[in-house]
Formats: structure tokens, C-alpha cells, sequence
């Protein structure tokens, strides 16, 4: 979502209502999976979407202006190859429709190769903002999704549980998100769960989205909400709280 500069044009508001999920399922076809979840998702954005995949070498990804349908075919879904991936669905907003703007967006900061999708409005973005430019992050767009995604990699400590402490303290406002790694899964809810995330169980794997109703597109059977203030990760280990917030 667009972060609230001061003086902003009309095309700069934020809005709230973009959809995400996150796929976790060795054996697959996860851009498939990732498809039908966001399509049963369209009506939380038309603007664009986006999916990335892991494979556990290296993330892959397509992005697009327009519906589900439009940005993706069998080819370069077929590219899109792993065990793990999120995908997003963009609010239209007026004047401000472009392809930087959309999700997942990516950082890699500190050698920690991520992609992400948010759904929601940090409200301190432009602070941290600030913050990582003194850092020296660089930034490819006036996004607050990649202020989330700088400050994830940028964050100190050993390991996610550390990050996301860190992280999770930082952010102020109302936010649902999806990340992938290479290998692994991560969802978050701010701490006041106003923004909705819901968890489902899919053969070998977990299903993460915005609704239930992209969960039952997929076959996925609902499992639980991502408690407000929590943070999971889904990996080969399956699923586990890695930050709850007090």
C-alpha cells in the first residue's frame, strides 16, 4: 500500500483492502494452488497481482497489471516452480496504477532474500522509512509493503523469532502479510488483528489467506486464525508460532 507522504495527490491514498496468501506444499503444483487461492481472492483488488515461489535455491516470480486471469497463463505459471509461495492482489486506486507498485515486492538486505505481501496501512511507514535510508537501504518505491520488507531484513538478531520481535514492536497500524524465503513460509497479524488472516491444512502442506473462501477454492480445509499479534513459520518442521505478542 502507498505510504501517507504529507501533501499527497489523490492516486497516493491508502487503501485497505488487498488480498494475500501463502502456500506451503512439497509436493504441489504451488503456482496452481497459488492461482486459484488468489482468484477466489479478486474481488480484494483488480490492479494487479503477483506471485513468487521458493524452491529452496532461489525465489522466482511474475508480476502484472490487471486481474488474476490477465497477468497469469499455463506458461509463466509453469515457471514458477517450488514448495512454498505467496501471492497478492492490489486495491485499484486512482492515478497512482502501476507496475512498481505492485506485490510481492523483495529485499535482501544482510543476505536475507525475502518476498512479501501486505495487506493493510502502517502508519509510521515514513519514519521508518527514514530510518532505513540512514541505514542505507535503498528503496524502489514510495510503498510501506517495502518498508515492511527493508525492516524485516534489516532487523537485528540471529534468527527469525529475534527479527520479528524487533519487527512486530516497530510497526504501528493494521496489517496482514505473507513472506516467503527460499525454503520456508512466514504470516503475521498486527497486534490487534483488524486486518483478517486465516490458516487451512492442504494434503502434504498449509494454505495462508486473507479468506476463508480462498482456502475452499483450493480444498483446503480451515485449520485457525493468525491470532492477532502472532507470527507463524510453516516449514519442513510444519507449522509453529515463532513471535506472540504479549
Amino acid at each position: 500500500m502507498q505510504i501517507g507522504f504529507s501533501g499527497k495527490k489523490d492516486g497516493d491514498i491508502p487503501h485497505d483492502k488487498c488480498g494475500v496468501v501463502g502456500v506451503y506444499s512439497p509436493n504441489s503444483d504451488i503456482s496452481k494452488i497459488t492461482f486459484l487461492a488468489l482468484y477466489a481472492l479478486q474481488h480484494r483488488g483488480q490492479e494487479s497481482a503477483g506471485i513468487a515461489t521458493g524452491d529452496g535455491t532461489e525465489i522466482k516470480s511474475h508480476l502484472g497489471m490487471g486481474l488474476v486471469s490477465q497477468v497469469f497463463n499455463e506458461s509463466n505459471l509453469s515457471n514458477l516452480d517450488g514448495h512454498v509461495s505467496i501471492g497478492h492482489t492490489r486495491y485499484s486506486t486512482t492515478g497512482s496504477s502501476n507496475i512498481q507498485n505492485a506485490q510481492p515486492c523483495f529485499s535482501s538486505n544482510t543476505g536475507s532474500e525475502i518476498a512479501l505481501a501486505h495487506n493493510g496501512n502502517v502508519i509510521n511507514a515514513l519514519d521508518l522509512r527514514n530510518e532505513l535510508l540512514d541505514w542505507g537501504v535503498k528503496f524502489k518505491s514510495s510503498a510501506d509493503s517495502e518498508v515492511i520488507a527493508h525492516l524485516i531484513t534489516s532487523a537485528p538478531g540471529e534468527n527469525w523469532h529475534d527479527r520479528f520481535s524487533y519487527v512486530m514492536r516497530r510497526l504501528q497500524g493494521a496489517f496482514s502479510l505473507t513472506l516467503i524465503t527460499k525454503d520456508s513460509l512466514i504470516a503475521a497479524r498486527d497486534n490487534l488483528g483488524v486486518r483478517p488472516l486465516c490458516i487451512g491444512t492442504i494434503d502434504d502442506g498449509y494454505v495462508v489467506a486473507s479468506e476463508t473462501c480462498a482456502l475452499d477454492h483450493v480444498g483446503a480445509k480451515y485449520l485457525r486464525d493468525v491470532e492477532p499479534g502472532e507470527v507463524v513459520l510453516i516449514d519442513k518442521m510444519g507449522l509453529n508460532t515463532i513471535y506472540q505478542q504479549p
